[in-house]
């Protein structure tokens, strides 16, 4: 077996646990290994630090699966994904009016590059390392054991395709070719969304913790839902009794799907869905006096650790804009899917923003994705998603 030697001084992360190994940690690869292969992992003496999946175009040159000497074979995935199953039962995940949920988180359930959604009776996988890709036989198979969904679909992105030297799947690649939309539940809220309009693997299950806070703020309150998507925080809105939500998105095709959910859930009344720029809208309510709750979850601003700095002047602005559009003494939910950007700092942006326009928040709650979506101590990165519930008020 190939065999990859890490570097003095980048030993202690993957000791500890930390599942990754980076191309400059890397002291020496020995024993041919190729895309995809499985290799051991030692440290400058020799000593064993576990088994991974070697992945030689990417920053991160191994993914650790094992830290003994056991293979990272078809048994050993198979006993990862059951486990990963058992954990979700755990969480009364499916439960009786929540049918989509994370079955595998990567990292978090010990199978890194491999991400499975479950939505109703269909199941999205993301298979993000070349060497889970080399596995995905095992993988579908595996998945039709457990769960006999109606379809497995390959959400893998193209991006990370060239990354890892694959062409991805695309589509229905178990099952019913007829597929045309994900249909399930979360909290009661009913959900069919085309196939063509699914964002990563189709929908946000890490912030279905957060929607639920907001469905118990919302009552009584005017709500902007800003970088909607399909608008499930306006939907957890409305169905918490809000007197009248914004939904706004810049993808038409979202915010069309969003308005029928909506009247499919008979909360059309109580909503608005507007085709528009998110910046622009949060402008625009500011200048009508500003409404009782925003919530703001862009897209990922900070990519990459190399991003980060610029992120953060992104994150900054956008609070600016989300402050003017709260009303004093009103909420502001803000959020943040970058891996690169942590608590303090998406904070830290918050508070500048604020004052920017004349404004203090006051940080009242700490949110992070949903338990469906682990992540190990040792592994930090893994805590991508952060959200903020902050009262906003004017400069006294």
């Amino acid at each position: 077996m190939p065999l990859v030697t890490i570097r003095p001084g980048h030993v202690q992360p993957v000791h500890f646990g930390h599942p990754w190994v980076f191309q400059q940690a890397v002291l020496g690869v020995q024993g041919g290994a190729l895309p995809g292969d499985e290799v051991r992992v030692v440290d400058p003496q020799g000593n064993l630090l576990g088994h991974g999946l070697y992945s030689p175009r990417s920053a991160i040159a191994v993914r650790l699966y094992t830290r003994d000497d056991r293979p990272v074979d078809a048994a050993l995935l198979r006993s990862r994904i059951e486990r990963a199953a058992d954990r979700r039962r755990e969480l009364e995940l499916p439960g009786p009016d929540t049918s989509a949920y994370r079955l595998v988180h990567g990292e978090g359930d010990e199978l890194p590059g491999l991400i499975v959604d479950v939505l109703g009776d269909v199941v999205a996988v993301q298979l993000n390392t070349v060497g889970i890709k080399r596995r995905e036989g095992v993988i579908f198979d595996e998945i039709e054991r457990l769960l006999k969904p109606r379809a497995i679909v390959d959400r893998t992105s193209q991006g990370i395709g060239k990354l890892e030297g694959f062409e991805p799947g695309s589509g229905v690649v178990r099952g019913d070719v007829r597929l045309d939309a994900l249909r399930f539940v979360e909290r009661g809220i009913r959900y069919e969304i085309p196939l063509e309009v699914g964002q990563k693997t189709g929908f946000y299950m890490d912030q279905r913790e957060l929607r639920a806070r907001v469905a118990q703020l919302a009552k009584g309150r005017r709500v902007l839902d800003a970088y909607a998507f399909v608008g499930s925080f306006g939907l957890a809105a409305a169905r918490g009794g809000a007197s009248h939500v914004v939904s706004v998105d810049e993808s038409a095709i979202a915010i069309e799907t969003g308005a029928v959910i909506a009247r499919q859930n008979g909360l059309s009344e109580r909503m608005e869905h507007r085709k528009q720029d998110a910046l622009g809208a949060m402008e625009e309510v500011s200048r009508e006096g500003g409404v009782d709750l925003v919530v703001c979850d862009p897209p990922k601003l900070a990519p990459s650790r190399a991003a980060r700095r610029d992120a953060l002047g992104a994150y900054r602005r956008v609070a600016r804009s989300a402050c003017r559009a709260t009303r004093p003494g009103g909420l502001l939910v803000f959020c943040s899917c970058s891996g690169a950007v942590n608590h303090d700092e998406l904070v830290r942006a918050l508070a500048m923003g604020a004052r920017d326009v004349r404004m203090n928040a006051f940080i009242l709650e700490r949110h992070v994705q949903a338990p469906d979506h682990p992540v190990p101590a040792a592994f930090p990165e893994g805590l991508y998603l952060k959200s903020v519930i902050a009262r906003v008020e004017a400069l006294g």
